[in-house]
């Protein structure tokens, strides 16, 4: 028997947009070694497993390289094929390295609970800006690694950063500026060499400290987020104490089925 996927594009609604995320439901253990393998041939920025269990559902993420402690696309593409695959229905509860993450339908957004991870003010790495092509007006670390503000939003959509050189960083870079376009608040871009992906389109598990710091930047707590790759996606982000909801919508783009392995 060959093992069903999902492929599902999130943070956007329509089709050919937003952060690509193949689902893989299982029916039984698969050791850590098959599913790198699979995500390393789905060669999507991450690939999400899920199996039941009595209180929820068990969720591990892999890029094409690695297996990550949190990201918010595969989860909100998890949430999204359990409900639209029938598989599911309701709210949802995540176990993963991050500990428990929820998923529930507001107004037709999925909503996303998600640890909060505010960056805390550190001086740029050496080389950080020459590797940008920017100069950072403020910068900081989260767990998601490096945050960058820069200028302004046009800033941020021009860059074309060295790759090589931030591969020497060992983390990810998360460029982000106050919106001059009405609709958002914020926009960003992520950059993740280091860990096989030299850009992630819309990234969640970002917005878990860009959240936070444009909601101390503006005195708000109840934000849009864009994120300005070449693909592009929104994510609403209400940060609450230690939590923060994120919120999206997802579309389902391909349904196949693993046949070897």
């Amino acid at each position: 028997m060959g093992v069903p996927f999902v492929q599902i594009d999130a943070f956007t609604d329509v089709p050919f947009a937003g952060n690509p995320a193949a689902v893989c439901v299982l029916d039984e253990p698969r050791e850590a070694v098959w599913m790198q393998d699979v995500a390393r041939e789905m060669n999507l920025s991450e690939t999400a497993f899920l199996r039941r269990r009595e209180d929820g559902w068990a969720l591990r993420w892999f890029t094409p390289t690695v297996e990550v402690d949190l990201c918010g696309h595969a989860t909100l593409a998890s949430a999204h094929a359990l409900w639209s695959e029938g598989v599911a229905d309701g709210p949802l509860t995540f176990h993963t390295r991050s500990g428990a993450l929820g998923a529930e339908v507001r107004d037709g957004w999925i909503w996303l609970d998600f640890p909060a991870q505010p960056p805390e003010p550190v001086e740029a790495p050496s080389g950080l800006a020459d590797a940008l092509g920017a100069e950072p007006i403020w910068s900081g670390r989260a767990d998601a690694g490096f945050v960058v503000e820069v200028a302004d939003e046009r800033t941020v959509r021009a860059l074309e950063p060295d790759m090589r050189a931030l591969r020497g960083l060992d983390t990810s870079v998360m460029v982000t500026a106050a919106a001059s376009e009405d609709g958002y608040d914020f926009v960003s871009r992520f950059f993740a060499p280091a860990y096989g992906i030299d850009e992630d389109p819309v990234t969640g598990s970002a917005h878990c400290a860009l959240g936070p710091y444009w909601a101390r930047r503006l005195g708000r707590d109840d934000l849009t987020g864009y994120q300005a790759s070449a693909r592009g996606g929104i994510v609403r982000v209400r940060p609450h104490d230690e939590r923060v909801e994120l919120g999206g919508r997802a579309v389902t783009t391909v349904r196949g089925e693993l046949l070897s392995g």
